[in-house]
């Protein structure tokens, strides 16, 4: 895992400030939450939590799901909660502004969390699971869809021959995930290969940033000019196109289900 910490503001500013523009450009994540969502246990949970819910696409599934429970829908950017608030008028909702990584939640409180494409910003996988497990009720269930360090592999890769500055975020891989979730019984785990196209390398910078998902890792300005460097990136990205001519984009997908042990 990389050694650079993100600071978690700028994380949320990147967010909160993508929020009027992250629906238009998220065909990606919501076909990663709609794969998430076809994995839900036939259950009947009282409290499910949406963690790192977003814009609140997964809100309306899941309430139709899950009538009876109370939703809560978590995210650390005040500016997606206030989005989703405005477009998501659901009874037994609430939605909270919080760090995955120390969740304002009660011990044993929740039945299910349901997460796609979020934890992947929480660099501390240890902590994170720990709060997992703990605000998890004895035998309640995670559903959680993320990123591996496989993503945007190409753009890493171009990246590398401008300079050896971090341009790109990096995800743990799932041997990292899976030893920060031991003591939770895990139910099913797979990997998904994903390649998006682009014709050109400024589609996929700007999806990016109407995201919020560009590079928030701090990083120095090093080597060549600003043009200079941009040049030399889309000389090597188009390096990679593919035979149809078009710029590959590719995302590592894991889908996890875990449970807390009822003992």
């Amino acid at each position: 895992m990389n050694a650079v910490v993100r600071d978690k503001r700028l994380v949320a500013q990147s967010f909160s400030r993508a929020a009027p523009t992250y629906d238009s450009v998220a065909g990606l994540q919501r076909s990663v939450a709609d794969s998430l969502l076809a994995r839900l246990p036939d259950a009947t949970p009282e409290v499910v939590l949406d963690l790192g819910s977003g814009t609140g696409y997964a809100s309306t599934s899941l309430r139709q799901r899950y009538p009876q429970a109370l939703l809560l829908s978590l995210d650390l950017a005040e500016g997606m909660l206030g989005y989703a608030r405005s477009r998501h008028s659901l009874t037994s909702h609430h939605h909270v502004c919080g760090d995955a990584e120390a969740l304002p939640l009660a011990d044993n409180s929740v039945d299910l969390i349901y997460s796609s494409l979020a934890i992947q910003w929480c660099e501390q996988p240890a902590c994170l699971f720990a709060e997992l497990r703990r605000v998890l009720k004895p035998g309640g269930w995670m559903l959680i869809a993320t990123l591996g360090p496989g993503t945007l592999a190409e753009l890493k890769q171009a990246w590398a021959q401008v300079d050896d500055d971090c341009h790109v975020n990096e995800f743990c891989p799932l041997s990292e995930l899976r030893a920060a979730a031991a003591g939770l019984v895990s139910l099913d785990e797979s990997i998904e290969q994903r390649v998006l196209e682009y014709d050109q390398l400024g589609e996929l910078m700007h999806e990016l940033k109407a995201l919020g998902a560009h590079n928030v890792n701090p990083r120095q300005q090093q080597g060549l000019s600003g043009i200079s460097r941009l040049r030399t990136l889309s000389r090597a990205y188009d390096g990679m196109r593919l035979d149809s001519g078009a710029l590959p984009a590719s995302y590592e997908v894991y889908y996890l289900a875990w449970m807390k042990d009822s003992a």
